[in-house]
């Protein structure tokens, strides 16, 4: 599940993990990004520390498969640098989750006060898009959180079924609180995703942002409106 910042890939992550049968993964690139950017982020040297930063040991995370067979990958396309390959994407089920940026940058403000239209990764998106077009087995899909938060079990649905596995009720409704799965970042990020028992309503009023953040939600609109075109519509 390929998404920027703020949108809904953890509570999807939530979804999938509440199936008997499906293993989740928090981020696996998280680690390397930080250390080999050196990015001021929430967190940063607690994370570094505590997780291995190696490159190869992201990769070897996201190519094996569980005894399940069945693993939610929660990708922040962010943190996919220049030198990081990507053709292991072709034998996974690529799903892209895209929101509108100026929800985006309301939420992601409100955690980070630094922003610029890199952090919510929407070049990357489209780039790793137009990239597993070419090279998947399953051809991608594309959620718009907002129209899947008006009908999140008709898109489970569609989603498990696109991916030749059994829709799941247990999907729709988990309990609230962190996971052994959550990267230790959920202290300043999931808190709203751990209050949660289900998928919450979609914002219908747009955000009132300042003058900065309306153009980074500006400049993230051309990558926004290029996979708006190919969004599943239900």
């Amino acid at each position: 599940m390929w998404s920027g910042p703020r949108n809904i890939s953890t509570a999807m992550m939530r979804a999938w993990e509440n199936r008997s049968d499906c293993v989740v993964i928090d981020e696996p690139f998280y680690p390397h990004y930080l250390e080999h950017t050196g990015i001021d982020h929430p967190m940063a040297a607690d994370i570094v520390a505590h997780y291995p930063t190696d490159l190869a040991s992201a990769l070897k995370r996201v190519s094996t498969v569980p005894e399940s067979g069945l693993v939610y990958q929660k990708q922040i396309t962010t943190h996919m640098l220049d030198h990081v390959p990507l053709d292991w994407i072709a034998h996974v089920a690529n799903l892209f989750l895209i929101r509108h940026p100026a929800f985006m940058v309301a939420s992601y403000s409100a955690k980070r006060a630094s922003l610029t239209p890199d952090d919510l990764g929407y070049p990357s998106l489209e780039h790793i898009f137009e990239k597993a077009r070419s090279i998947s087995e399953t051809q991608p899909l594309v959620i718009d959180s907002t129209q899947f938060l008006n009908k999140p079990g008709s898109y489970l649905q569609y989603i498990c079924s696109h991916l030749g596995v059994e829709f799941d009720e247990s999907m729709l409704s988990w309990p609230p609180g962190e996971r052994d799965s959550d990267g230790i970042w959920h202290a300043h990020w999931y808190e709203s995703v751990k209050r949660s028992s289900g998928f919450g309503k979609a914002r219908s009023a747009m955000p009132e942002l300042t003058h900065d953040q309306q153009a980074v939600a500006n400049a993230c609109m051309p990558h926004y409106t290029a996979l708006n075109k190919h969004a599943l519509v239900l």
